[in-house]
């Protein structure tokens, strides 16, 4: 059943996001959009990682989404709900101290890097380490993006900078709660 819930949750949150931008244009001309805002609804902590700008800001999302949310879960289903949990988190900073909001599935996608490379350093165990190597030789390109002057203009780099941050905690918490045990 893990192993069902596994191959299937990444698809399924993935088809919330695929579903909402098929249904925006058709009944609501373009205009449904559900972003993490500062002073906003504290619903858009849950619903900004659904909400994105166009069909190219999705398909961006989804490619990379995708495979790093498998690399996690590798891992174990509770790793990627931690990461999902300290993603959302972070969140809570950008509703109640940034300027300007931001939505998409980029913040929980650098969440997921954060955590594949810090969770092999952390455990040292050859399944981790192998995660941490290969996300770092595939998705290193992604860190130099956490700096507001490297971002590309209009781009949340506060969202991506919480997210990875998020990651980050994730992997360090489940080591440790892995390993209090021990």
């Amino acid at each position: 059943m893990k192993r069902l819930i596994a191959l299937t949750l990444p698809i399924a949150l993935i088809g919330i996001a695929w579903g909402i931008e098929i249904v925006d244009p058709l009944f609501f001309g373009g205009t449904l959009n559900f972003p993490v805002t500062p002073g906003g609804p504290w619903s858009g902590i849950f619903t900004a990682p659904f909400s994105h700008a166009d069909w190219g800001h999705l398909i961006g999302n989804t490619l990379y989404f995708l495979p790093l949310s498998y690399l996690v879960l590798l891992n174990g289903l509770s790793h990627y709900v931690a990461v999902w949990g300290c993603v959302i988190f972070f969140k809570l900073f950008v509703l109640l101290f940034w300027h300007r909001g931001g939505h998409g599935m980029s913040g929980v996608v650098y969440g997921l890097v954060g955590y594949l490379l810090v969770i092999g350093i952390a455990e040292c165990r050859p399944l981790s380490l192998a995660l941490t190597v290969f996300a770092f030789v595939t998705y290193a390109h992604f860190v130099p993006t956490l700096l507001p002057w490297v971002s590309p203009p209009g781009v949340s780099w506060i969202g991506h900078f919480l997210g990875f941050t998020g990651g980050v905690v994730a992997a360090l918490g489940m080591f440790r709660e892995e390993h209090k045990s021990t």
